[in-house]
Protein backbone atom coordinates (compact mmCIF):
# COMPACT_ATOMS: atom_id res chain seq x y z
CA UNK A 1 0.00 0.00 0.00
CA UNK A 2 1.39 2.91 -0.79
CA UNK A 3 1.74 6.31 1.70
CA UNK A 4 -1.30 8.59 1.61
CA UNK A 5 -2.76 10.70 4.18
CA UNK A 6 -6.86 12.14 4.70
CA UNK A 7 -8.03 14.93 5.92
CA UNK A 8 -11.45 15.03 7.92
CA UNK A 9 -14.18 16.71 10.22
CA UNK A 10 -15.69 15.02 12.88
CA UNK A 11 -18.44 15.20 15.13
CA UNK A 12 -20.06 17.57 12.81
CA UNK A 13 -17.31 19.79 12.07
CA UNK A 14 -16.26 20.18 15.72
CA UNK A 15 -13.14 18.72 14.74
CA UNK A 16 -10.41 18.76 12.12
CA UNK A 17 -8.76 15.44 11.95
CA UNK A 18 -5.33 13.98 9.81
CA UNK A 19 -3.98 10.83 9.73
CA UNK A 20 -1.12 8.90 7.38
CA UNK A 21 0.41 6.14 7.05
CA UNK A 22 3.91 7.03 5.86
CA UNK A 23 5.76 3.84 6.16
CA UNK A 24 7.75 4.09 2.32
CA UNK A 25 8.58 7.59 3.06
CA UNK A 26 10.18 7.36 6.00
CA UNK A 27 11.92 4.29 5.34
CA UNK A 28 13.44 6.36 1.99
CA UNK A 29 14.79 9.31 4.01
CA UNK A 30 16.13 6.58 6.53
CA UNK A 31 18.17 4.89 4.33
CA UNK A 32 19.30 8.11 2.62
CA UNK A 33 20.26 9.24 5.94
CA UNK A 34 22.03 6.35 7.05
CA UNK A 35 20.15 6.33 10.89
CA UNK A 36 20.32 4.15 13.58
CA UNK A 37 17.41 3.41 14.82
CA UNK A 38 16.20 5.62 17.73
CA UNK A 39 17.47 8.05 15.61
CA UNK A 40 15.24 6.73 12.25
CA UNK A 41 12.60 7.09 14.54
CA UNK A 42 13.03 10.68 15.65
CA UNK A 43 13.37 11.58 11.87
CA UNK A 44 10.51 9.38 10.78
CA UNK A 45 8.13 11.26 13.64
CA UNK A 46 9.29 15.14 12.77
CA UNK A 47 8.92 14.42 9.18
CA UNK A 48 5.13 12.78 9.55
CA UNK A 49 4.55 15.78 12.44
CA UNK A 50 5.51 18.43 9.27
CA UNK A 51 4.00 16.40 6.93
CA UNK A 52 0.30 16.84 8.78
CA UNK A 53 0.95 19.96 9.21
CA UNK A 54 1.92 20.93 5.49
CA UNK A 55 -1.48 19.40 4.52
CA UNK A 56 -3.12 22.41 5.86
CA UNK A 57 -1.94 24.89 3.58
CA UNK A 58 -2.67 25.46 0.04
CA UNK A 59 -1.02 25.29 -3.26
CA UNK A 60 2.44 25.85 -3.56
CA UNK A 61 3.06 26.74 0.37
CA UNK A 62 5.37 24.93 2.07
CA UNK A 63 7.32 24.85 6.28
CA UNK A 64 10.29 24.12 7.70
CA UNK A 65 10.05 22.35 10.85
CA UNK A 66 13.64 22.55 13.03
CA UNK A 67 13.86 20.70 16.22
CA UNK A 68 16.73 21.80 18.16
CA UNK A 69 17.35 19.75 21.07
CA UNK A 70 20.17 19.06 24.17
CA UNK A 71 20.59 15.61 22.77
CA UNK A 72 23.35 13.63 20.52
CA UNK A 73 21.09 13.65 17.35
CA UNK A 74 21.63 17.40 16.86
CA UNK A 75 19.51 19.32 14.97
CA UNK A 76 16.55 17.65 13.28
CA UNK A 77 15.14 19.35 10.36
CA UNK A 78 12.18 18.61 8.21
CA UNK A 79 10.89 20.45 5.04
CA UNK A 80 7.57 19.74 4.02
CA UNK A 81 5.16 20.55 1.18
CA UNK A 82 1.81 21.05 0.66
CA UNK A 83 1.14 18.71 -2.10
CA UNK A 84 2.59 15.43 0.16
CA UNK A 85 6.56 16.12 -0.54
CA UNK A 86 8.75 15.93 2.71
CA UNK A 87 12.28 15.70 3.08
CA UNK A 88 14.11 15.26 6.40
CA UNK A 89 17.72 15.33 8.26
CA UNK A 90 19.11 14.97 11.29
CA UNK A 91 22.73 15.97 12.18
CA UNK A 92 24.01 12.57 13.74
CA UNK A 93 22.18 10.00 12.16
CA UNK A 94 24.43 7.29 14.43
CA UNK A 95 22.59 7.60 17.67
CA UNK A 96 20.66 4.43 19.15
CA UNK A 97 21.03 4.40 23.00
CA UNK A 98 19.80 1.36 25.12
CA UNK A 99 15.58 1.09 25.03
CA UNK A 100 13.32 3.36 27.21
CA UNK A 101 12.04 2.42 30.88
CA UNK A 102 8.82 1.10 28.69
CA UNK A 103 11.03 -0.82 26.30
CA UNK A 104 10.71 1.51 23.53
CA UNK A 105 13.19 3.52 21.40
CA UNK A 106 14.44 5.98 23.14
CA UNK A 107 13.43 9.33 21.14
CA UNK A 108 13.26 11.74 24.01
CA UNK A 109 16.78 10.93 25.50
CA UNK A 110 18.21 11.46 21.59
CA UNK A 111 16.82 14.72 20.98
CA UNK A 112 17.05 16.02 24.39
CA UNK A 113 14.20 17.63 26.70
CA UNK A 114 15.36 20.77 26.29
CA UNK A 115 15.56 23.01 23.25
CA UNK A 116 13.11 24.16 21.12
CA UNK A 117 10.39 23.22 18.35
CA UNK A 118 9.94 26.07 15.52
CA UNK A 119 8.25 26.50 12.17
CA UNK A 120 8.55 28.74 9.57
CA UNK A 121 5.81 28.37 7.03
CA UNK A 122 6.33 30.19 3.67
CA UNK A 123 3.06 30.78 2.05
CA UNK A 124 3.78 33.04 -0.27
CA UNK A 125 3.98 36.42 0.62
CA UNK A 126 6.84 39.00 1.44
CA UNK A 127 7.63 37.71 4.99
CA UNK A 128 7.34 33.94 5.98
CA UNK A 129 5.53 33.18 8.87
CA UNK A 130 7.49 31.32 12.09
CA UNK A 131 6.54 30.12 15.65
CA UNK A 132 8.81 28.77 18.20
CA UNK A 133 7.80 26.95 21.78
CA UNK A 134 10.16 25.16 23.77
CA UNK A 135 10.40 21.63 23.93
CA UNK A 136 8.15 19.66 25.92
CA UNK A 137 9.17 16.07 26.34
CA UNK A 138 11.48 15.20 23.40
CA UNK A 139 8.74 12.76 21.99
CA UNK A 140 7.73 15.09 19.17
CA UNK A 141 4.49 14.16 18.84
CA UNK A 142 3.70 15.86 22.34
CA UNK A 143 6.03 18.48 21.03
CA UNK A 144 3.97 19.16 18.09
CA UNK A 145 0.65 19.37 20.48
CA UNK A 146 2.40 22.10 22.62
CA UNK A 147 3.19 23.70 19.40
CA UNK A 148 -0.20 23.63 18.00
CA UNK A 149 -1.87 24.94 21.50
CA UNK A 150 0.79 27.60 22.10
CA UNK A 151 1.82 29.08 18.71
CA UNK A 152 -1.57 28.88 16.75
CA UNK A 153 -3.68 28.63 19.75
CA UNK A 154 -5.60 25.59 18.55
CA UNK A 155 -5.89 22.76 21.09
CA UNK A 156 -4.82 19.20 19.20
CA UNK A 157 -3.32 15.79 19.78
CA UNK A 158 -0.84 14.62 17.96
CA UNK A 159 0.54 11.20 17.72
CA UNK A 160 3.35 10.06 15.23
CA UNK A 161 5.02 6.80 15.71
CA UNK A 162 7.91 4.38 13.87
CA UNK A 163 8.28 0.51 14.52
CA UNK A 164 12.05 -0.28 13.42
CA UNK A 165 12.48 -4.21 12.36
CA UNK A 166 15.54 -6.28 14.05
CA UNK A 167 17.91 -4.84 10.31
CA UNK A 168 16.50 -1.58 11.05
CA UNK A 169 14.45 -1.25 8.38
CA UNK A 170 11.31 0.37 8.75
CA UNK A 171 8.41 -1.76 9.92
CA UNK A 172 5.54 1.08 9.94
CA UNK A 173 5.21 4.12 10.59
CA UNK A 174 1.89 6.24 10.53
CA UNK A 175 0.36 9.59 12.48
CA UNK A 176 -2.63 11.31 13.27
CA UNK A 177 -3.51 15.09 14.24
CA UNK A 178 -6.97 15.91 15.68
CA UNK A 179 -7.86 19.56 16.33
CA UNK A 180 -10.66 21.21 18.37
CA UNK A 181 -12.38 23.93 16.34
CA UNK A 182 -13.95 27.11 17.87
CA UNK A 183 -17.18 26.11 19.86
CA UNK A 184 -16.65 22.57 20.05
CA UNK A 185 -18.26 21.36 22.81
CA UNK A 186 -17.15 19.87 26.10
CA UNK A 187 -18.60 16.65 25.76
CA UNK A 188 -17.09 16.42 22.37
CA UNK A 189 -14.03 16.76 23.69
CA UNK A 190 -14.53 14.85 26.89
CA UNK A 191 -15.29 11.93 24.66
CA UNK A 192 -12.40 12.03 22.36
CA UNK A 193 -10.07 11.95 25.07
CA UNK A 194 -11.35 8.80 26.45
CA UNK A 195 -11.37 7.31 23.02
CA UNK A 196 -7.49 8.35 22.77
CA UNK A 197 -6.85 6.85 26.03
CA UNK A 198 -7.98 3.46 25.12
CA UNK A 199 -6.26 3.14 21.81
CA UNK A 200 -3.13 1.23 20.47
CA UNK A 201 -0.10 3.65 19.38
CA UNK A 202 -0.45 4.70 16.02
CA UNK A 203 2.54 3.28 14.59
CA UNK A 204 0.93 -0.61 16.03
CA UNK A 205 -2.39 0.29 14.28
CA UNK A 206 -0.18 0.95 10.96
CA UNK A 207 1.71 -2.60 11.55
CA UNK A 208 -1.99 -4.04 11.80
CA UNK A 209 -2.37 -2.83 8.28
CA UNK A 210 -4.72 0.22 9.06
CA UNK A 211 -5.42 2.63 5.97
CA UNK A 212 -5.54 6.21 7.34
CA UNK A 213 -9.18 6.13 7.27
CA UNK A 214 -9.86 3.04 9.18
CA UNK A 215 -6.98 5.04 11.93
CA UNK A 216 -9.83 8.29 12.27
CA UNK A 217 -12.46 5.77 12.64
CA UNK A 218 -10.70 3.63 15.28
CA UNK A 219 -9.73 7.07 16.88
CA UNK A 220 -13.09 8.86 16.55
CA UNK A 221 -15.89 6.21 15.41
CA UNK A 222 -16.78 5.66 11.98
CA UNK A 223 -20.13 7.40 12.45
CA UNK A 224 -18.42 10.08 13.63
CA UNK A 225 -15.94 11.13 10.64
CA UNK A 226 -16.22 12.92 7.09
CA UNK A 227 -13.47 12.56 4.95
CA UNK A 228 -12.95 15.33 2.95
CA UNK A 229 -9.78 14.96 0.82
CA UNK A 230 -6.72 11.96 0.19
CA UNK A 231 -3.66 13.37 -0.91
CA UNK A 232 -0.18 10.52 -1.44
CA UNK A 233 2.96 11.39 0.69
CA UNK A 234 6.10 10.63 -0.59
CA UNK A 235 9.77 11.80 0.28
CA UNK A 236 11.27 13.84 -2.15
CA UNK A 237 14.10 16.28 -2.19
CA UNK A 238 14.13 19.54 -4.06
CA UNK A 239 17.88 19.56 -4.53
CA UNK A 240 19.42 19.05 -8.25
CA UNK A 241 22.29 20.41 -10.31
CA UNK A 242 21.32 23.84 -11.37
CA UNK A 243 20.33 24.48 -7.77
CA UNK A 244 23.74 23.70 -6.75
CA UNK A 245 25.49 25.58 -9.55
CA UNK A 246 23.27 28.76 -8.79
CA UNK A 247 24.14 28.40 -5.09
CA UNK A 248 28.02 28.32 -6.27
CA UNK A 249 27.98 31.73 -8.29
CA UNK A 250 26.20 33.25 -5.01
CA UNK A 251 29.27 32.46 -3.49
CA UNK A 252 31.77 35.31 -6.32
CA UNK A 253 34.08 35.15 -8.41
CA UNK A 254 37.30 35.07 -5.61
CA UNK A 255 35.76 31.97 -4.47
CA UNK A 256 34.88 30.01 -7.44
CA UNK A 257 38.13 31.38 -8.95
CA UNK A 258 39.65 29.68 -6.09
CA UNK A 259 37.76 25.92 -6.31
CA UNK A 260 39.36 26.03 -9.89
CA UNK A 261 42.94 27.09 -8.77
CA UNK A 262 43.31 25.26 -5.78
CA UNK A 263 40.51 22.19 -6.31
CA UNK A 264 40.77 21.65 -10.06
CA UNK A 265 36.89 21.31 -9.50
CA UNK A 266 33.91 21.08 -6.92
CA UNK A 267 31.65 18.26 -5.24
CA UNK A 268 28.85 18.55 -2.75
CA UNK A 269 26.62 16.37 -1.17
CA UNK A 270 23.23 17.09 -0.58
CA UNK A 271 22.51 17.18 3.38
CA UNK A 272 18.79 15.56 2.62
CA UNK A 273 19.05 13.10 0.19
CA UNK A 274 22.63 12.48 0.48
CA UNK A 275 23.20 12.63 -3.88
CA UNK A 276 26.47 14.05 -4.51
CA UNK A 277 27.18 16.69 -7.58
CA UNK A 278 30.15 16.78 -9.32
CA UNK A 279 31.48 20.04 -10.80
CA UNK A 280 34.51 19.99 -13.08
CA UNK A 281 36.96 22.26 -13.92
CA UNK A 282 35.31 23.76 -17.08
CA UNK A 283 32.05 23.84 -15.63
CA UNK A 284 33.38 25.82 -12.51
CA UNK A 285 34.88 28.51 -15.95
CA UNK A 286 31.61 28.42 -16.86
CA UNK A 287 29.90 29.62 -13.99
CA UNK A 288 32.36 32.62 -13.60
CA UNK A 289 30.88 34.58 -15.88
CA UNK A 290 27.33 34.26 -14.19
CA UNK A 291 29.14 35.12 -11.20
CA UNK A 292 30.34 39.14 -12.35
Amino acid sequence: MNDYLVRATAYNGEVRAIALTATDMVSEACRRQGTWPTASAALGRAMMGGTMMASMLKGEAKLTVRIEGNGPIGQVIVDSHADGSTRGTVTNPHVSPDLNSQGKLDVARVVGTEGTLSVVKDLGMKEPFTGSVPLVSGEIGDDFTYYFANSEQTPSSVGVGVLVNPDETILAAGGFVIQMMPGAQEHTISDIEQRLSNVPAVSKLVEKGLSPEEILHTLLGESNVKLLETKPVQFNCSCSKERIANAIISLGQAEIDAMIKEDQGAETTCNFCNETYTFTEDELVSLLDFAK
